[in-house]
């Protein structure tokens, strides 16, 4: 079977172990990330030798609407004629910058994060699905979402409102799916030992008032790893969910 795959934020921590571990063999798979990723080597070091290891790179700022407007063209382009079995798309990019209130924050930072964490996924959603509407093959949306879409975190508004709307957004569309029609899920991968990690655990307590629970998840090796995470995302195209669920790894 012949695959079509889009990774969004594929150039470090679980994108980029997504795209390393695609699990269909013959996949072509497309990076969407401003600098590129680091497909090739994480794929030698799991392991996996189905393809050459390498992803193409979509270069596109997604925090920036020209961006958005690059990834439509190539969903339209790519999916007008397409004849394989199966495309999928995970939007995994966000940023967790700039972390403490909003009322201090950078107006600049602060918008570039609530256009890449609340309009980018909505935006590119809604383009994969109308450029892949007319196909019959099998059709996946993934989102990334997070605990944070459910439980508000003073000092991370844009990121805790982000993925609610992420939620709210893969509800609404799975219900608005024909039974043969895409899939869409959203999926929060648990606290996963990344460098988003790193940064918020480098933040102070008096702009992240809950920064001492990173550091015992980290200290307790409570962590999970990007190699699990990615696993558990890529077990979701086969699972029995419901059109629209929204699932944390950690409970299934």
């Amino acid at each position: 079977m012949s695959s079509l795959v889009w990774i969004s934020g594929a150039s470090s921590g679980i994108g980029a172990t997504l795209a390393a571990s695609v699990p269909f063999p013959d996949a072509r798979v497309i990076d969407i990330s401003r600098t590129g990723g680091r497909a090739g080597y994480l794929r030698q070091r799991l392991g996996q030798r189905d393809h050459d290891g390498t992803a193409e790179h979509l270069r596109a700022d997604l925090s920036d609407p020209d961006g958005w407007s690059r990834v439509a063209m190539q969903f339209t382009a790519e999916l007008s004629a397409y004849a394989g079995d199966r495309v999928v798309f995970i939007h995994n990019a966000g940023t967790i910058t700039p972390i403490g209130p909003a009322s201090d924050a950078d107006p600049e930072s602060y918008n570039r994060a609530v256009l890449l964490n609340s309009a980018a996924p909505q935006i590119l959603g809604a383009a994969f699905l109308r450029a892949s509407a007319h196909l019959t093959c099998e059709r996946h949306l993934i989102i990334l979402s997070s605990g944070a879409a459910k439980t508000a975190y003073a000092g991370w508004s844009s990121y805790n409102a982000g993925k609610a709307a992420v939620e709210h957004w893969v509800r609404t569309v799975g219900q608005e799916q024909p039974a043969d029609g895409c899939r869409v899920i959203a999926v929060a991968p648990g606290v996963v030992d990344t460098d988003m990690q790193s940064e918020i655990r480098a933040t102070d307590e008096t702009v992240f008032p809950s920064v001492g629970r990173f550091h015992t998840l980290k200290q307790t090796g409570a962590l999970s790893t990007p190699e699990s995470a990615a696993a558990g995302i890529w077990s979701l195209l086969t699972r029995d969910l419901s059109n629209g669920a929204c699932v944390d790894l950690r409970d299934l």
